[in-house]
């Protein structure tokens, strides 16, 4: 008599590794890092504590994790390449602000920038996240500087002034998320993305 065939297990340790990193991801984002615990995530992603910490041992690492694999990408996919991509920083500089403010308004919500989130919560924390936090908005602000210095003003401007430039867009754009997160309200995002827009403009950054 033929016996039935159980169905095979799969295994499949990376894709368990993407979905902890998705879920954790998510709810450091609406939750908080200290908000969230382990059994969460476990609860959330019907995965066991063995094969959750054989991942990640620690909440910690699963954080510098989230860091490096989610949040610096986000970073990448969001600002750095659209600018890079755009025909002049200062258009690029308004798609991405376009896009965002498009994102949340269809989204009816606000939870604000990754980066920002975990930065504020996490860089007294610990020297480890503070240095994962700051990786990444050097990155992002070199990648402006760099796309900078193709306008015509950049191109006269010292690379210490086109870091300066660079900064103080990145430092725009986080003002104007918080104070958009606080209130549940696109209309701080909007004023920064036209302030930024006529000063670009006016200083010749925009082509």
């Amino acid at each position: 008599m033929p016996t039935r065939r159980q169905p095979s297990r799969r295994n499949d340790p990376e894709g368990m590794r993407r979905r902890v990193l998705d879920a954790a991801f998510s709810m450091f984002q609406t939750r908080g890092y200290n908000a969230t615990s382990m059994q969460n995530l476990m609860q959330d992603i019907e995965v066991s504590g063995g094969a959750l910490h054989h991942h990640f041992p620690t909440k910690r690492s699963l954080a510098l994790a989230v860091f490096e694999e989610r949040v610096a990408p986000a970073v990448r996919a969001t600002w750095i390449d659209p600018v890079r991509s755009a025909a002049s920083f200062g258009q690029g500089v308004q798609i991405v602000f376009d896009d965002i403010i498009a994102g949340v308004e269809a989204r009816g919500s606000i939870a604000g920038c990754p980066l920002n989130n975990l930065s504020m919560e996490l860089s007294l924390a610990e020297r480890d996240f503070r240095t994962a936090a700051a990786d990444i908005f050097r990155e992002w602000q070199e990648a402006l500087a760099e796309r900078l210095r193709d306008t015509r003003a950049g191109r006269k401007m010292s690379k210490a002034a086109r870091a300066e430039v660079a900064a103080f867009v990145v430092a725009a754009y986080s003002g104007a998320m918080a104070l958009a997160k606080a209130e549940q309200s696109s209309a701080p995002l909007r004023t920064a993305a036209n302030t930024l827009r006529q000063w670009l403009k006016i200083n010749e950054m925009d082509r």
